[in-house]
């Protein structure tokens, strides 16, 4: 079993197997007297909220609970979220779950103390100069997922819900103060989970590792992630109490996401506008797009693909090694093969490509995409066909 410890990278992390109980001295050391705790209404239900209930409970912290919070969190969440905020008198926030949960804790403790509407504050140029910075309240988050590694980024996604359109909100202050990874959250996922989070870890951290942009830390951080996802996520999926398989891959996706500083791509640009237009679980649509966004770019990352497949000990280095690596561990965790597999509507392709084409990521994608380009790869992640690329 790994030994617990304690990073200051990109924030301060707390490693270790049952290290949620030490909540209370996360809550402590930063000055936090009556958390919101942030979680989905699933996750609220089950056993595992008194991992982090009872220490607190214990300590005498008086705690309030929201978790009106949709698998794509919606504006209207994080209104919600700040209202409870306020009413309940909290001074910080604990974000418990997995990546919607974190992204709709993150925002709720940013925008807590902010007059300005939400959108305001999307990734666009210097939007996130606009926000007042004099009590920007301070938040915990405690992923239970190995996936979206929200917990250690600046930024939340969030879904419009009058254009269905996921929004980037960005400010650095977003970025949580203290992260608690521990493996034992992630125990009792059900399978599916396991396997869409495990493969979304890994798009990020191809997805970062192919972007253009020169960012040689991101590079390295990408592609140990990779290995890790390698050599632990089918072992995670198989073996779910696995100790190490569960806590290497949970630090797997903290590397993911913070690799993606460099940028993400067209995987990502289009599981966002199926997100918004269809509710898909992001994970899932990032495990279905991955291979064929890979080999629409093929043109453009050949020699990085080699690099992985080297790295990772592929035999014969090259794109196709690569997908057909991505194509054997997608069938051994069970993920559908096409979007029409997973029940979501062949309509308005043109329409996806127009909004996939805006979509933040897509201008660090390796090959300059278009509105058409994007319909392409709908199409043939619609219908599981590589040849319509």
């Amino acid at each position: 079993m790994l030994p617990d410890m304690n990073w200051n990278y990109p924030t301060t992390v707390w490693f270790g197997h049952k290290r949620v109980k030490d909540i209370v001295n996360a809550c402590k050391s930063l000055g936090i007297n009556s958390p919101l705790i942030v979680t989905d209404e699933a996750l609220s239900k089950l056993p595992i909220m008194d991992d982090l209930i009872i220490p607190l409970k214990d300590a005498g912290i008086k705690y309030s609970v929201f978790s009106d919070v949709q698998p794509n969190p919606t504006a209207q969440n994080v209104k919600a979220g700040v209202e409870a905020f306020k009413k309940n008198g909290n001074d910080g926030v604990i974000a418990f779950g997995g990546g919607s949960a974190l992204d709709a804790g993150k925002t709720i403790a940013f925008m807590s103390s902010q007059r300005l509407d939400i959108w305001e504050f999307e990734d666009i140029g210097d939007n996130w100069k606009k926000a007042d910075t004099s009590n920007i309240v301070k938040s915990i988050a405690i992923p239970t997922t190995a996936g979206t590694g929200s917990e250690v980024g600046r930024a939340t996604v969030i879904t419009d819900s009058e254009t269905h359109a996921k929004k980037i909100i960005f400010h650095p202050a977003m970025l949580p103060a203290i992260v608690i990874l521990d493996p034992n959250l992630t125990y009792n996922l059900p399978r599916h989970i396991t396997a869409w989070t495990g493969i979304d870890a890994l798009v990020h951290s191809l997805e970062a590792y192919f972007s253009p942009l020169y960012h040689p830390m991101a590079d390295g951080i990408a592609l140990e992630s990779i290995r890790l996802i390698k050599e632990n996520l089918k072992t995670a999926y198989n073996e779910p109490h696995n100790e190490d398989a569960r806590a290497y891959m949970l630090t797997a996706a903290m590397m993911g996401a913070t690799a993606f500083q460099k940028g993400l791509g067209s995987v990502h640009s289009l599981a966002h506008t199926l997100g918004g237009l269809y509710n898909m679980p992001h994970g899932l649509a990032n495990s279905i797009i991955l291979p064929y966004a890979i080999y629409q770019n093929r043109s453009t990352i050949g020699e990085k693909a080699a690099k992985i497949c080297k790295y990772i000990d592929l035999p014969g280095p090259s794109v196709e090694t690569l997908i057909k690596f991505i194509l054997d561990l997608r069938k051994d965790l069970e993920i559908p093969n096409s979007l029409k597999e997973a029940d979501i509507p062949f309509k308005n392709e043109k329409k996806i490509g127009e909004i996939a084409f805006l979509d933040p990521s897509t201008g660090t994608n390796a090959l300059k995409m278009t509105p058409e380009s994007f319909t392409k790869l709908f199409k043939a992640a619609y219908f599981g066909d590589f040849d319509i690329l």
